[in-house]
């Protein structure tokens, strides 16, 4: 898989500048639940993502996670590299959903490239942009809406992810997914089992109910 087509600003690199992405990037393999970068702890560079799924997320000082958001393939993570950018002022830790490959840019190398192109320091911000609003989209759904909607939409997000109502996932995960307790979860899951909109099984759920679940969303 050549680094060439995941970069949309590639093309309008110098040959130099060019030269510098493919002599020093590196194609690299992750097992799902492996710890990619450790919030401020290392400066990975910048991930690219070909196949697999990625997941960004924050700890609470208690150890506490919700996910910021997922990266998907072709999808890029700037986060991983967040040393060379002075604006982030908090850890994000990245850790592989799936079983993962993707090509890996040393961060002094990317600031090299963004500091002579125009075309990677403003895809960076653009990146940097889309990122901030899906922070901003979460922050809104955890202060202004109900759990019960947030569980309901995440449901759904994950059934469309893995194209079945049938998922494996334990109450556990979800919790460090919507940033709460797992009891909390344990708790909105039942009601939905008693309501006929799920059926519970251990490290298993089975939505039973689509429509219903659009319903808890839009209501």
């Amino acid at each position: 898989m050549s680094l060439a087509e995941y970069l949309p600003f590639y093309s309008a690199l110098t040959t130099a500048e060019q030269n510098i992405l493919l002599s020093s990037a590196s194609y690299r393999s992750a097992s799902q639940g492996d710890l990619l970068h450790a919030g401020g702890l290392d400066c990975l560079g910048l991930l690219v993502l070909c196949t697999g799924r990625l997941r960004a997320f924050i700890t609470s000082p208690e150890g506490r996670e919700i996910t910021l958001y997922r990266l998907f393939e072709r999808d890029i993570c700037l986060f991983s590299a967040s040393c060379i950018l002075s604006s982030i002022q908090f850890d994000v830790f990245i850790s592989a959903e799936k079983d993962s490959e993707f090509w890996l840019i040393p961060s002094e190398t990317y600031k090299e490239i963004m500091a002579s192109s125009a075309a990677a320091a403003n895809y960076t911000n653009q990146l940097m942009a889309s990122r901030f609003t899906e922070v901003m989209w979460l922050m809104e759904q955890i202060l202004w809406q109900s759990f019960d909607k947030r569980l309901a939409q995440f449901l759904l997000d994950e059934s469309e992810m893995d194209g079945s109502t049938a998922l494996n996932i334990t109450h556990e995960k979800i919790a460090a997914h919507l940033g709460t307790a797992r009891e909390v979860v344990t708790r909105m899951l039942k009601y939905f089992q008693n309501e006929g909109i799920v059926n519970l099984a251990r490290g298993s759920i089975e939505l039973t109910n689509i429509p219903a679940l659009l319903e808890i969303v839009n209501s």
